[in-house]
């Protein structure tokens, strides 16, 4: 398994951006599954708030499940950004990381880019990182991950100044997510973008969820799975006893990965 840590000039982001990988490329004969018989799937990860894509390498099992699945995986840090186009030069992360480090790595890497080979999967901000961004790029991913996934826009949405929780500011949700009383009918509103593409239409990615049972988030990560079911999108959604923790991350993510590599079989 090639372990990776690259660097280059996002112009998304107009700076130099820093990310991780795991490449199943050496992987020896006696380890190799069935799936080493198609080429690698590829998995952008996305952390959660206040994390990097460290955090990945130090607290997850992705580089196993990987190397058992035959995925490449891609690791990137969200600055807090959830994921989202914000207002301002260099802050672009929806862009960044729906579409131009996908053509990077593919390019730089000959890895695929095709839909049905490409992934992309989370934990809490990056939960809904995953699935706001396969959602503006559907054409992209072919499959969401999305875990403990921040599904928060109701809890935020026709705040005033002053609001704050446990997790930031009014300024912050306002700078991140833009004005917060056009909320429900904003492109950063994963609801609002499935009811767009449903009603174009479009083919959406396959979504798997899970969390926790005693996670802060159960009640955000319920409601988003009833909504998919009321707009007849299709949603792999297990829960169990869990917090919002590694342990609890890292039994779903290799659940995660078995059901979208079992489905190309």
């Amino acid at each position: 398994m090639s372990v990776i840590q690259g660097m280059y000039l996002s112009d998304a982001l107009k700076r130099s951006v820093t990310y991780h990988m795991y490449i199943p490329n050496d992987t020896a004969p006696e380890m190799k599954t069935e799936h080493y018989n198609r080429p690698p799937k590829v998995l952008y990860l996305l952390i959660g708030y206040s994390g990097s894509s460290l955090d990945w390498i130090t607290g997850s099992l992705i580089h196993e499940i990987a190397l058992q699945n035959n995925v490449a995986v891609v690791m990137l840090s969200g600055e807090n950004s959830f994921y989202l186009n914000q207002k301002g030069t260099g802050r672009a992360y929806e862009d960044f990381a729906g579409k131009e480090i996908v053509d990077y790595i593919g390019k730089t890497y000959r890895l695929s880019t095709r839909r049905e080979d490409t992934w992309i999967g989370g934990v809490s901000m990056g939960g809904f990182g995953a699935i706001h961004t396969g959602l503006r790029y559907p054409g992209t991913f072919g499959k969401i991950l999305a875990l403990s996934s921040a599904l928060i826009v109701h809890d935020i949405e026709n705040q005033k100044p002053g609001f704050q929780n446990d997790m930031a500011d009014y300024d912050y949700f306002r700078s991140v997510f833009g004005p917060l009383d056009a909320l429900e009918e904003s492109v950063n509103n994963p609801e609002y973008l499935v009811k767009e593409l449903r009603k174009s239409g479009a083919t959406l990615p396959e979504i798997y969820m899970a969390c926790g049972t005693e996670d802060f988030l159960l009640q955000q990560n319920r409601a988003f799975r009833d909504f998919l079911k009321q707009q007849n999108v299709a949603v792999r959604y297990e829960e169990s006893l869990g917090i919002h923790d590694w342990k609890f991350w890292n039994e779903y993510l290799a659940k995660a990965v078995h059901w979208a590599v079992e489905d190309q079989r």
